[in-house]
């Protein structure tokens, strides 16, 4: 009986072991299902938001050396490209022309342009585009900057071949081969537009085509969408594409920002930045931006005559503590600034002169010019009329609060000051009339670094020397650096300039402005470098990218071709 139960155990045991063997060889015939790998590769749609909205995307309505529509700028410089482009000093460097030669008097200009480019649409880029974009600015029916048109009116061009041009000046002009950086048009294109109707053109509105490295392949009311020019002859950026996306408040924008759909932007106000410091995943890059904060002195107005005395010009700049200014007025957005010429440029000379803030010698100049408080009033007089004027400055906040905060420090020197607030409107056609005493005003510059329209005397009338300035030893350098092609001899007489400047002290130039940008912790590579044009942010984009998940073909499943 029990040998009868473990042979029959046995059996049972054996049966087992068989089928764990056949169950064993199915399930290793039966395929294993692998996860599909994934890697991050580079790539992405960067979108940026902006508070305004794009008009006309055409490089010779919207550069970057004249006041235009900031969207169409941005947008402009990257569908189209110059001659020429511009490094973060401002030095001239090739783009689509490979070289060029100009003769010793600065008279001519002869540009070799670079082979094998082509427009958007596949057109080849020739010296025919040069010259039309040229002969649409000297249009006198131009609808862009007047004071371009009449820069390039004086030029002549002429097509010597299909890759060759050359621009003959009226007068030697040193600071011409920055204005060949202006974007170029296809002439096959809009050869035949008019020039007063290239704004409204298609072309502008609905399917501009540059040679750049970004295409536009649609456009809307509220975006541009930017494609990857798969022709360019440059480098290839990272990205996969580039929008603009249009907002009419800042607070939607933001909303979509916090919502994930907008990559980065360009805080509007000093209120709206101090929103932004502790916003997580949020990276602010700042960089100085042509241009700086000054008050113009009206050095011809009688009732002000005292502006005239080189001491209380320079009391005036010692009087005053401007890096407190910036730090508690523009929350730190600025850099003291010392010169017209601004530090990013080749032409500046950190040697010149600084005024540091010294109300002692402040109150010596004074005292020595004989601008004393004789009526124990807290006020400075001489031959019984007050060291007094007004200050003008535009209603916005942050200018209105540092003229008050101006006003406060000059009186404990003895100065009484009172404040005219206006409209930015009213500000600046006080300023171009010359109808004030003293005005802060911040002004915008281009990578041009000539002084003669800003200081030059004969300017002072009806030009940009808002101020009066009349030297006639900083007239004769002016002069000499718009006619000498020596680069050598150029940087001497910007230092000599400067010099000159720091001395008399003009007008009082208070900060060099910041530019901030936002961008989104996952959009990589960005650099911001010195700004001679907020459009100049984009000087790397070929680096950007964001990383982006791709499936990869797992090529271990593939059957052989005995199907096993």
């Amino acid at each position: 009986m029990t040998r009868h139960f473990i042979w029959q155990a046995g059996l049972a045991a054996l049966g087992i072991a068989l089928v764990f063997l056949v169950l064993f060889q199915f399930v290793s015939t039966v395929p294993v299902e692998q996860p599909t790998p994934v890697v991050l590769v580079r790539g992405g749609i960067y979108v940026e938001g902006v508070v305004g909205y794009s008009e006309a995307i055409n490089p010779i309505l919207a550069p970057r050396m004249a006041p235009a529509n900031p969207v169409d700028q941005d947008l402009s410089a990257l569908v189209f490209e110059g001659l020429t482009s511009l490094d973060a000093s401002g030095q001239i460097s090739p783009s689509l022309a490979l070289d060029w030669d100009v003769t010793e008097d600065g008279s001519v200009y002869e540009f070799r342009l670079r082979r094998g480019v082509t427009w958007h649409d596949g057109a080849p880029f020739s010296a025919d585009d040069v010259a039309f974009t040229v002969q649409a600015i000297q249009d006198p029916d131009y609808q862009g900057d007047p004071n371009l048109s009449a820069l390039w009116r004086d030029v002549t061009v002429y097509q010597v071949d299909d890759y060759t041009v050359r621009f003959t000046l009226g007068e030697p002009f040193p600071s011409f081969l920055y204005y060949t950086s202006i974007g170029l048009l296809p002439a096959h294109l809009v050869g035949n537009v008019p020039a007063s109707g290239l704004g409204q053109h298609p072309f502008s509105t609905e399917k501009p085509i540059g040679t750049g490295m970004f295409q536009v392949e649609d456009i809307a009311p509220d975006r541009v969408v930017l494609a990857v020019n798969p022709s360019y002859w440059g480098p290839e950026p990272e990205l996969d594409g580039l929008e603009f996306w249009f907002y009419g408040s800042w607070d939607n924008l933001l909303t979509d920002y916090e919502q994930g759909e907008v990559h980065a932007f360009h805080p509007p106000t000093l209120d709206d930045l101090s929103r932004l410091v502790s916003v997580p995943d949020l990276q602010l890059y700042s960089a100085p931006t042509a241009g700086y904060g000054i008050v113009f002195l009206n050095l011809v107005r009688d009732s002000v005559a005292f502006f005239q005395e080189q001491e209380v010009r320079q009391a005036l700049l010692y009087g005053l503590e401007r890096q407190m200014l910036i730090d508690e007025i523009l929350a730190g957005q600025g850099q003291v600034a010392h010169s017209p010429i601004v530090p990013m440029s080749w032409a500046y000379d950190p040697s010149a002169r600084q005024y540091g803030y010294d109300p002692e010698r402040a109150v010596g100049l004074l005292d020595a010019v004989g601008w004393m408080d004789s009526n124990a009033d807290r006020i400075r007089d001489r031959d019984g009329a007050d060291l007094a004027f007004t200050l003008l400055v535009s209603d916005e906040p942050p200018m209105a609060q540092m003229a008050e905060s101006m006003a406060r420090q000059w009186r404990t020197i003895g100065i009484d000051v009172e404040i005219r607030s206006v409209t930015s409107e009213v500000a600046n056609r006080f300023v171009r009339t010359r109808n004030f005493d003293a005005a802060l005003v911040e002004v915008d510059l281009t990578a041009d670094t000539d002084p003669y329209p800003l200081w030059h005397s004969t300017q002072a009338e009806s030009g940009q020397n808002f101020a009066g300035f009349q030297h006639e030893e900083s007239d004769l350098i002016m002069e000499e650096i718009r006619s000498t092609t020596d680069a050598e001899r150029q940087l001497e007489l910007y230092h000599t300039f400067q010099q000159i400047f720091a001395e008399q002290v003009p007008s009082l130039l208070i900060y060099y402005p910041i530019y901030t940008y936002a961008v989104d912790s996952q959009v990589e590579g960005v650099q911001l470098a010195p700004l001679l044009h907020n459009s100049d942010r984009f000087r790397n984009a070929e680096d950007w990218y964001m990383p982006v998940e791709e499936t990869m073909v797992n090529t271990g499943d593939a059957l052989d071709k005995t199907g096993q």
